[in-house]
């Protein structure tokens, strides 16, 4: 795959880029975008101070942390971008979507926004994706703030094999891109409270795929699940690198994808990690416990 690194004057900002499903009131941000080989990344970069720089997995976006950032931004600058494939970035059918390219992706944006001193907050894909940038740049990272994720290879997981065996084939083709199953069904069930996902709130997780062409992201990333356990492997083995970093741990525990044996792996890993848990959210706390997850936060950016 090749990257070009992105200039200043591929940042592009103002209303035209605007969707008109999106509600000012919940997501009252500047639009933001960058140009890598010809297709547009969306990021959202809102107030001053020290960086957070929240990284989303699938199929969420920016729009995952919009609560974060309305309440941060007066004392931190908070960058989110918009994975390619996700969001309000472009989604080209034939792009490498791995997380391998993803992370790569990011990397660059990284570099050219010059982000240093960092607090880095990952979820879901965005663990492997943003970690392995502290893994290669630990001291451009200042903090850690990890929540319902992993970092190694799912090989001998026998739910996600056979999840996998099927997503791989016509089936998981015929889900994906036709049903939008990630964001209509996945999306869901990642609920312990399905109360907290309204309709609106479902709404703005469901348009950016409105298309079969636009849903090929969230596929890919559900295949890679398995195809890519060389790479996790090889990031996991970097581990004690991380061991550098102060790490805050926050974990949904009703997460019926990511459950507490995998918080308990996070653990044996890091015992100096500090470690927050939310008994009754589940995979998507952003939205079930949003107060108490950004309070948080905010103990461990003044820790």
């Amino acid at each position: 795959m090749s990257l070009v690194r992105w200039a200043p004057n591929h940042i592009l900002s103002g209303s035209d880029m605007t969707r008109s499903w999106l509600d000012p009131t919940l997501y009252p941000f500047e639009p933001r975008f960058m140009t890598v080989d010809g297709e547009r990344l969306h990021y959202l970069d809102e107030g001053e101070g020290d960086p957070i720089l929240f990284i989303h997995g699938t199929p969420t976006w920016s729009f995952l942390w919009r609560d974060f950032i309305k309440e941060l931004r007066g004392t931190h600058r908070c960058i989110a971008p918009d994975h390619l494939g996700f969001g309000l970035s472009d989604k080209p059918a034939a792009a490498n979507y791995t997380p391998q390219a993803h992370a790569e992706r990011l990397a660059l944006f990284i570099e050219t926004l010059d982000l240093e001193n960092f607090t880095l907050v990952v979820h879901d894909f965005g663990g492997p994706i943003g970690l392995s940038y502290a893994l290669k740049r630990p001291e451009a990272v200042r903090s850690l703030f990890i929540m319902n994720t992993w970092l190694w290879s799912n090989e001998g997981n026998k739910t996600i094999e056979r999840a996998n065996g099927l997503l791989k084939g016509p089936v998981g083709n015929f889900l994906y891109k036709r049903l939008n199953f990630s964001a209509r069904v996945l999306l869901k069930a990642g609920f312990a409270d399905k109360t907290k996902l309204t309709k609106e709130l479902h709404a703005h997780y469901l348009k950016p795929f409105d298309s079969p062409a636009k849903r090929s992201a969230p596929h890919a990333l559900a295949k890679a699940l398995t195809a890519s356990n060389d790479w996790y492997a090889s990031l996991w083995e970097q581990r004690y690198i991380l061991n550098r970093l102060p790490m805050t741990i926050a974990w949904g525990m009703k997460d019926s994808f990511f459950p507490p044996a995998h918080l308990e792996r996070w653990q044996e890993a890091f015992p100096n990690a500090t470690v927050t848990r939310f008994e009754d959210a589940g995979h998507f706390l952003q939205e079930e416990v949003t107060d108490g997850l950004i309070q948080t936060l905010k103990d461990s950016l003044n820790s």
